[in-house]
């Protein structure tokens, strides 16, 4: 293989013993050879989860488990995944088909997202959960100056409309299916569709919390269909 995997080796601080994986974590499925870069991604996926959970852990000591939940969920994800992968310029070095360069493939959140779990899937099979865990981190810790609840979170209203507008060029649209109980103790059910497809319905003990869990479902069924290439 040619040097041109150099300078994203020197920017990961991490040169590849076995160049054959490097090149298959780089490989979308589109760019139509025997193997791609999806077993990888779904490696490295696992990998970066338990990475990122234990080091908010151990930096707030005091924080409860569901701050931790939340701050994990706010950098394990696709928005967040990107901003690692643009810190490396990622797009500049995955192989695709040339039906996806013409899509600008190299600029697609899911694309870039899926690669650089694959590449950190790839390093943990070779090096180590602990090189895995050096590498990550200093890129965390270089992308995001500030890391703490308030910083990082944002609801999930917020963080599918995100999506949603990259994804599909639309924001989501909630509607309001029920409510029943009584005054003093009602409950709201809540549809989310996109382009008119209903992604998840939820309840909640007012419309707003029945919208941001129903944002939560759609969110969850997104990334899965992400994953299987959907």
């Amino acid at each position: 293989m040619a040097d041109e995997l150099r300078p994203l080796e020197e920017k990961l601080g991490y040169r590849f013993k076995n160049r054959d994986r490097l090149v298959e974590a780089l490989t979308h499925k589109s760019y139509k050879k025997p193997y791609n870069n999806e077993r990888l991604e779904f490696l490295g996926d696992a990998v970066l989860d338990l990475i990122v959970g234990e080091y908010l852990y151990t930096r707030f000591p005091n924080a409860r488990e569901g701050e931790l939940s939340k701050m994990r969920a706010s950098l394990v994800n696709e928005a967040g995944f990107k901003k690692l992968a643009d810190a490396l310029r990622l797009g500049d070095y995955i192989y695709i088909s040339a039906a996806e360069e013409n899509n600008r493939g190299r600029q697609k959140p899911s694309l870039l997202s899926n690669a650089f779990e694959a590449l950190m899937g790839a390093i943990y099979l070779e090096a180590g959960l602990d090189e895995v865990r050096r590498i990550a981190i200093k890129l965390i810790e270089d992308c995001y100056p500030k890391i703490d609840l308030g910083s990082l979170f944002k609801d999930y209203k917020t963080t599918l409309q995100e999506l949603t507008q990259a994804k599909f060029g639309v924001i989501p649209d909630y509607v309001l299916k029920d409510a029943f109980g009584p005054d003093h103790n009602k409950e709201f059910e809540v549809q989310v569709f996109v382009n008119g497809r209903l992604l998840a319905t939820a309840k909640g003990k007012s419309k707003k919390a029945a919208q941001q869990e129903a944002a939560h479902a759609a969110l969850k069924l997104l990334k899965e269909e992400s994953k299987s290439g959907k």
